[in-house]
């Protein structure tokens, strides 16, 4: 459903349903006996108990304001901007199979994209540096495979996993937790009008819906729900990223997680995850050869121009006394003076050697010191 039809009555009856808290369940038993959703309003009370509806729905449908419904369908005003009920051919097949599916889907962009083989990127808001690395590689890796990247437009893994996608000129997917008329948070704005251009936002509340923190656990069921696989970039063992990878986990749904330093906290929620059994992965090809389905995906020439690149920042050759400062630099935060005191070398001397190391990507500068990048 799109501008072309929001004045019908099944349009209206749908938007004014995303104002109200019905399961999917119950509207499917609904659509057993019934074949459109306006009839649902027409019923009485005892028919609505009937069919298994809440005491007093009768009088909540009866309330919804017409001004309300007249906003909703205001904000239809492009071809670009679509409602999609749980029973429409073009809602997602893998979110319909989870026990909680949303009865309704608001999506501003390219519907298509969401019936396309999808993978999950999450993370914390704040990165490392590296877990920033590993979510622009393993992000831009996959979505020139042929993977749609989804994720919930928030700060840091988010962020990164989204921008590198479009960096890509390619489309991503990213899942709100709040009405589509507003963007949260304010500073991603410009990125999330550019997933609008390339990809697709989505949301199942509704119009006018803010911030409410109980809101984004919902809405990761569907960033893992749409997904074949979630990928857990970075995440604290108490976080909502974790709670994504549960779900997905409960989905019967693929789960990876990338290891990172035993000293790092933001290590320790993958590490967790890997101990439950979930799949440890150093490269986003592993991510791909575990899931079958991407296989008739890969475009070889990228992959073998991807593998050319890594293999050419392999050979480059450092002269021996980078080398061995190189071996003095830990994948965990190493403070100057450490560096200093395992080397031997005066002050100025490790400081111009790792300002050369840092411009040639073999080391990367830290709060506190510096970090070796995973080769």
């Amino acid at each position: 459903m799109n501008k072309k039809d929001v004045s019908s009555k099944e349009m209206r009856a749908w938007l004014a349903l995303s104002h109200i808290n019905i399961s999917c369940q119950k509207l499917q038993h609904f659509f057993d006996h019934y074949s459109s959703i306006s009839e649902l309003f027409e019923l009485s009370e005892k028919q609505l108990q009937s069919l298994g509806f809440r005491q007093g729905l009768k009088e909540r449908l009866d309330s919804i304001d017409s001004a309300t419904i007249d906003q909703d369908v205001a904000w239809f005003d492009s071809d670009n901007k679509h409602l999609i009920p749980f029973v429409s051919d073009d809602y997602p097949a893998l979110l319909r199979e989870i026990d909680s599916a949303p009865k309704l889907l608001f999506v501003q962009g390219h519907k298509e994209l969401l019936k396309q083989h999808q993978i999950a990127i999450v993370g914390t808001r704040n990165p490392t540096h590296q877990g920033k690395d590993n979510a622009t590689e393993f992000a831009r890796t996959l979505a020139r495979a042929g993977a749609v990247i989804t994720s919930g437009l928030a700060l840091g893994v988010d962020g990164f996993a989204h921008q590198a996608v479009l960096d890509q000129n390619l489309p991503t997917i990213a899942v709100a937790g709040t009405g589509l008329d507003r963007v949260y948070p304010a500073r991603h704005k410009a990125m999330a009008q550019e997933i609008v251009e390339k990809g697709a936002i989505v949301s199942e509340f509704a119009l006018g819906t803010g911030v409410r923190a109980t809101h984004f656990p919902a809405r990761n069921r569907i960033i893992s729900g749409m997904s074949l696989g979630t990928l857990v970039v970075e995440a604290a063992v108490k976080s909502g990223s974790l709670i994504t990878a549960r779900l997905a986990m409960e989905q019967s749904r693929e789960v990876f997680a990338i290891p990172g330093s035993i000293h790092n906290p933001l290590a320790r929620g993958c590490h967790a995850l890997i101990k439950q059994g979930v799949k440890l992965v150093e490269t986003a090809e592993e991510i791909i050869e575990e899931l079958g389905a991407l296989v008739s995906w890969q475009n070889e020439s990228l992959f073998e121009e991807g593998k050319r690149s890594q293999q050419e920042a392999k050979d480059f050759e450092l002269d021996q006394e980078y080398q061995e400062l190189m071996q003095h630099v830990d994948y965990d935060t190493t403070s100057m003076d450490t560096i200093i005191e395992r080397s031997g070398l005066e002050i100025d001397v490790v400081s111009h050697m790792l300002l050369l190391l840092e411009l040639n990507d073999h080391i990367v500068s830290v709060a506190g010191g510096y970090q070796r990048r995973s080769s």
